[in-house]
C-alpha cells in the first residue's frame, strides 16, 4: 500500500492536471486522502488537536494551491479541521465533567486527581462557550459523542499510577483519531448521497404541466428532474446546449432515455423561450459566502433573463459546494480559461494567428472562460441536502444562513496562513 506523501503527490498531479472531472468527485476524493493523512498521523498526548490540525493543514495548503478554481477542495479542508475542534471539544467537555465529579468528592485523595488529564485555561473557556456556538451539520446528523468517563485508579503504588496514567493518554489518542475520522467517514457518505438528498425534495419544488428550463449537465438537476418524474409529475423540460462544450446535449439524452418531455435549444434562444418557462432550475460549482454563485459559463445570462420576465432561478447544490468566502476576497479564483480549440478549428483560422503584423502579437485573440458569477440578486432559491426530510428551502440573499449552518465557526487560507472567522 502506497504511503501517505505518494497518495498525497498523486492527488496534487490530478488536480494540477485537472483529471478529475466534477466537485463532487474532487470533494469525495480530498475527504478521502484527509482520512488518510489522520489516520497515520501520530497524536502525542499533549496537544492532539493541534498535531491533527497542523498535518491537515500542511496538506490543505498544499492541495488549493495545485488547483485554486476547484473551490471543494478548501471546502473540505475546512470542514475537516471543525470536526477535529468538534471532536476535541466533545472530548474535553466529557473530561471537564469528570473533574467536576472529582472535585465534588470528599473521598477522593490528592493522588487520584493527578490521573486526570490536565486542562488548559483556554480549552475550558472553549469549552464553556460550546454552548453558544451555532449548530452545524456534524452535530445535526449524528448523535452526540457519549462522554466518556474519565478512569479512577486509586493510589497505590508509583508504578501503578504510571501505568494508569500512560493508559489514560493512549487511549485519549486513540479516541479522538477514531471519533474524526468516523466523522470524516460520515461526511464521505454524505457527499456520496448528496444527489439522492436533493432529489428526495423534487416534489416539492416541480408541479403539474410546468416548464421548466436548465443550461449544461449537472447530475444533480438530472437526478431532481427524474425524482419529480417518477412521482408522476408531468412537464416538459426545456435545455439549453451549453457551448462550447455543448454538455446540455448529454443531459438531453438522459433525460430523454428516463422517460421526460425534453426540448434542446441554442443558448441563444433562452430569451426567446423563457416566457415560456415556469422555472429554471441549475447546478453550481460553487455558492459564495455573500450567496452568490460560480456556475458554468452562460448561466448569467440565463439569470437575467429569468429576472427580467419574473421567472423563479433556483439553484442545487450540495453542501461540500457552500464556500465561506467571498468573491472580493484576494485568495478566490473564480474563473479560469480553457482551450480556443473548443471555439474554433486552428487550421482554418491559422492565417488570423499569424504574427504579420511584426508586433510579436496575433491578429486574433479567442477567450474561452470556463464559469460565470451569478451575482445573488439574481437567485431566488437555493436547495441542499442539509435536511434529508425537511425542505432546505434558502430565500434570496440567504445563502449566509446556509453557510452559517453548515460550518459554524470556519477559517480560511488566505495564502499567507489560516485566517479563522466566527459565524455571526
Amino acid at each position: 500500500m502506497p504511503d501517505v506523501h505518494s497518495l498525497v503527490n498523486d492527488f496534487l498531479i490530478k488536480l494540477k492536471k485537472r483529471n478529475i472531472e466534477g466537485s463532487q468527485a474532487t470533494a469525495k476524493l480530498t475527504a478521502e486522502l484527509l482520512r488518510s493523512v489522520i489516520s497515520s498521523q501520530r497524536v502525542p498526548y499533549t496537544n492532539q488537536a493541534g498535531a491533527l490540525i497542523d498535518a491537515v493543514k500542511a496538506v490543505g495548503e498544499q492541495l488549493i494551491a495545485a488547483n485554486p478554481i476547484e473551490l471543494a477542495v478548501g471546502n473540505i479542508v475546512r470542514r475537516v479541521l471543525h470536526i477535529i475542534r468538534e471532536e476535541d471539544l466533545s472530548l474535553t467537555t466529557a473530561a471537564m465533567a469528570g473533574l467536576n465529579m472529582a472535585t465534588v468528592s470528599d473521598d477522593e485523595d490528592d493522588g487520584e486527581r493527578d490521573n486526570h488529564p490536565v486542562l488548559s485555561a483556554a480549552v475550558v473557556a472553549a469549552a464553556a462557550r460550546s454552548t453558544l456556538r451555532p449548530p452545524s451539520l456534524q452535530t445535526l446528523l449524528e448523535d452526540m459523542p457519549d462522554a466518556a468517563a474519565v478512569p479512577h485508579t486509586s493510589s497505590s503504588g508509583g508504578d501503578s499510577e504510571e501505568k494508569t496514567k500512560s493508559a489514560d493518554k493512549s487511549s485519549r489518542s486513540r479516541k479522538l483519531k477514531h471519533d474524526v475520522i468516523e466523522a470524516v467517514n460520515e461526511l464521505i457518505q454524505d457527499i456520496g448521497t448528496c444527489h439522492e438528498q436533493i432529489a428526495e425534495q423534487a416534489v416539492e419544488h416541480i408541479h403539474q404541466n410546468e416548464v421548466i428550463l436548465t443550461l449544461g449537465s449537472s447530475r444533480t438537476v438530472l437526478e431532481f428532474l427524474c425524482a419529480a418524474n417518477e412521482k408522476k409529475r408531468s412537464f416538459r423540460v426545456f435545455v439549453a446546449e451549453g457551448a462550447p462544450r455543448y454538455q446540455g446535449h448529454l443531459l438531453a439524452k438522459e433525460l430523454v432515455a428516463r422517460g421526460l418531455q425534453t426540448t434542446l435549444i441554442t443558448d441563444s434562444a433562452v430569451f426567446a423561450m423563457i416566457s415560456r418557462v415556469n422555472m429554471v432550475i441549475v447546478g453550481a460549482h460553487a455558492v459564495m459566502a455573500n450567496g452568490g454563485v460560480i456556475a458554468p459559463v452562460g448561466l448569467n445570462m440565463v439569470a437575467l433573463a429569468a429576472q427580467r420576465h419574473a421567472v423563479p432561478f433556483v439553484v442545487l447544490a450540495g453542501s461540500h459546494k457552500l464556500c465561506p468566502l467571498y468573491p472580493h476576497n484576494p485568495e478566490v479564483l473564480l474563473n479560469e480559461l480553457r482551450s480556443p480549440s473548443e471555439l474554433l478549428d486552428f487550421g482554418e483560422f491559422s492565417d488570423c494567428m499569424d504574427f504579420g503584423s511584426g508586433t510579436a502579437s496575433p491578429l486574433l485573440h479567442v477567450v474561452n472562460p470556463t464559469f460565470d458569477y451569478v451575482p445573488p440578486k439574481l437567485v431566488s432559491l437555493f436547495i441542499t441536502d442539509t435536511g434529508p426530510t425537511k425542505t432546505c428551502y434558502r430565500k434570496l440573499n440567504s445563502a449566509p444562513a446556509c453557510l452559517s449552518y453548515y460550518w459554524g465557526n470556519t477559517e480560511s487560507y488566505n495564502g499567507n496562513g489560516w485566517m479563522k472567522r466566527k459565524s455571526k
